[in-house]
C-alpha cells in the first residue's frame, strides 16, 4: 500500500501529515528518501526519524456529535472534528455525518478496522431520528420504506416508523450522501433535525451532545465480526 495509508492504518498520523514529514526528508524506506505517494511493501525498513514506526495502543471512541462540526481529519478546515474533540492521540472519524447533523460517531486509529467497517457500510444497521418541516402521513412513510429515487438510482428497501406527527425512525443499511436528507425532499419534505443514535451495536444512550466515552471490548469485539 501507500506509504500515506500504511502510517495512518497504523494510527501513526494522517495521511496529510506523513506527506509533511515526507517533505520534510524525515522518512526512509530501506534506507532512501521516501517520496510523496510512495508504495511500500510489508518487509520494507521503514524509519521515520531513523527510529522505527512506533506501535500505538489502539483506540475506540463513540463521540455525539454537535450540529456544525464537520467529520474531517483536515485540522485546517474550520469546526474540524479532530479539533472539536482534541484527543491527546491522533485518531479519525470512521464515516462521515455531515455539518447539520448530530448524534453518533466512531473515532479509531485503528485503520484496518475503520476499512473492514466502511467497506461493510452497506451490510450494518444505522439508525437515525428524523424531524421534518410538516406532519406527514403514512404513504410518506411507506413511500420511504420502499426506496426513493434520487442521483440516478434507487434507495433500498428501509425501516421507517412513526415517532409523532413530523418525526421518524430510520433504520439504514446504505451510507448514500445525505441520504435521509434526499430522500425527504422527494417527497416535499424538509428535514430540520436529523440524529443518528445506533452504528451496529453501538447506542448513543447515555453520552451527552459533544461527549464520548470508550468502547467496551464486547462492542469492539462485535465490530470486528463484522
Amino acid at each position: 500500500m501507500r506509504i500515506n495509508k500504511l502510517l495512518s492504518n497504523l494510527g501513526f498520523c494522517s495521511r496529510r501529515e506523513t506527506n509533511r514529514l515526507i517533505e520534510e526528508n524525515r522518512v526512509t524506506v530501506n534506507g532512501e528518501l521516501c517520496e510523496p505517494g510512495q508504495w511500500v511493501e510489508e518487509g520494507d525498513v521503514i524509519l521515520i526519524d531513523n527510529k522505527p514506526i512506533p506501535v500505538k495502543d489502539k483506540i475506540y471512541i463513540v463521540l455525539n456529535k454537535p450540529v456544525g462540526i464537520i467529520c474531517t481529519a483536515a485540522k485546517e478546515i474550520e469546526n474540524n472534528i479532530i479539533n472539536f474533540i482534541n484527543y491527546p492521540e491522533y485518531i479519525f472519524p470512521v464515516g462521515r455525518l455531515d455539518k447539520a447533523s448530530q448524534g453518533l460517531i466512531l473515532m479509531t486509529n485503528d485503520g484496518d478496522l475503520a476499512n473492514k467497517i466502511l467497506e461493510s457500510e452497506s451490510e450494518h444497521e444505522k439508525e437515525y431520528i428524523v424531524t421534518v418541516n410538516k406532519t406527514f402521513d403514512d404513504d410518506f412513510l411507506k413511500g420511504m420504506a420502499e426506496g426513493v429515487e434520487i442521483r440516478g438510482g434507487k434507495t433500498r428497501h428501509c425501516k421507517v416508523t412513526r415517532v409523532n406527527e413530523d418525526t421518524f425512525r430510520i433504520i439504514l443499511t446504505q451510507g448514500l450522501n445525505k441520504q435521509i436528507r434526499r430522500m425527504s425532499k422527494v417527497f416535499g419534505y424538509t428535514v430540520i433535525r436529523l440524529e443518528r443514535i445506533r452504528i451496529v451495536n453501538i447506542k448513543i444512550d447515555g453520552i451527552d451532545i459533544g461527549k464520548w466515552r470508550n468502547l467496551t471490548e464486547e462492542e469492539v469485539v462485535e465490530l470486528r465480526n463484522l
